[in-house]
C-alpha cells in the first residue's frame, strides 16, 4: 500500500512529459524561423556552375544579416533570390511550409528559386572580359578561382552595371548561365534587393567541409 502514492506521482510526470512535447516542438519551430529568418541559412547546390568552389550537392550556409552591417563587395560568393521568377506551385498551407522549412535547414533543394554566383561588378563597374580574361574599369581582374580544368575563352562587354544592380558570373565559366547572358538563357542584371546573403561555410560533405571565399 505504501508505495501506491509514488506510482500515482510517477504516471502524473509521464502524462506532464507527454504534455510538454507539443510545447518543446513550436518553441524549437519558433526558433528556426528566427534562424532561419535573421541569422543564418543553408542551402544545397544543384549545378556545377561553381566548380572548383562548390561541387554540385554541397551544403553551405549562408550569413543572412552581414550585408545589414558591410557592403557587398567584389568576389563574394553570394546567394540571391531569382531575379526573374515564375509562378511557383501551389503546395498549400502545410506543404508550401514544410518546403520553406527544408530550404532553411538545407534538406530540400529549393528548386530554381535561389542561386549562387560570385560578384564580379558592382553598380557603376565597366565588366568587359577579352578571350577570358577580366577587366574591371579597364584593370586586369586575376581570378584564382575559375575552374582550370574547361577555361572559358569567349569575350563579353564592356557593359556597364545599372545602378542598384550587380554582375555575377559562376566560377565553370563554360557552364554557367549568369549576368553576361539575357534573361531566360541566363540572369541578365541580379538587383542587389534579391541577394539573401554571403556563402561563408560548406557543412556537407565531411571531406569539403571549409570556408566560402
Amino acid at each position: 500500500m505504501a508505495d501506491r502514492p509514488d506510482a500515482a506521482s510517477d504516471q502524473a510526470k509521464k502524462k506532464s512529459g507527454w504534455r510538454e512535447i507539443p510545447l518543446l516542438l513550436v518553441v524549437a519551430i519558433v526558433i528556426v524561423i528566427v534562424i532561419k529568418t535573421f541569422v543564418v541559412q543553408a542551402f544545397w547546390i544543384p549545378s556545377t556552375s561553381m566548380v572548383p568552389t562548390l561541387q554540385k550537392g554541397d551544403r553551405i550556409l549562408v550569413c543572412r544579416f552581414c550585408y545589414w552591417v558591410d557592403d557587398i563587395s567584389r568576389g563574394d560568393v553570394i546567394v540571391f533570390s531569382n531575379p526573374h521568377p515564375t509562378q511557383e506551385p501551389d503546395r498549400g498551407i502545410l506543404g508550401g511550409f514544410v518546403h520553406w522549412l527544408g530550404q532553411g535547414t538545407g534538406l530540400g533543394s529549393g528548386g530554381q528559386t535561389d542561386y549562387v554566383k560570385r560578384v564580379i561588378g558592382l553598380p557603376g563597374d565597366v565588366i568587359e572580359i577579352k578571350a577570358g580574361v577580366l577587366y574591371v574599369n579597364g584593370h586586369l581582374t586575376p581570378e584564382p578561382y575559375l575552374n582550370p580544368v574547361d577555361p572559358d575563352t569567349r569575350s563579353f562587354g564592356p557593359v556597364t552595371v545599372p545602378p542598384g544592380d550587380l554582375f555575377v558570373m559562376g566560377d565553370n565559366r563554360s557552364h554557367s548561365g549568369d549576368s553576361r547572358f539575357p534573361p531566360g538563357e541566363g540572369l541578365g542584371w541580379v538587383p542587389e534587393r534579391t541577394v539573401i546573403g554571403p556563402a561563408f561555410v560548406r557543412i556537407w560533405p565531411p571531406s569539403r567541409v571549409g570556408g566560402v571565399g
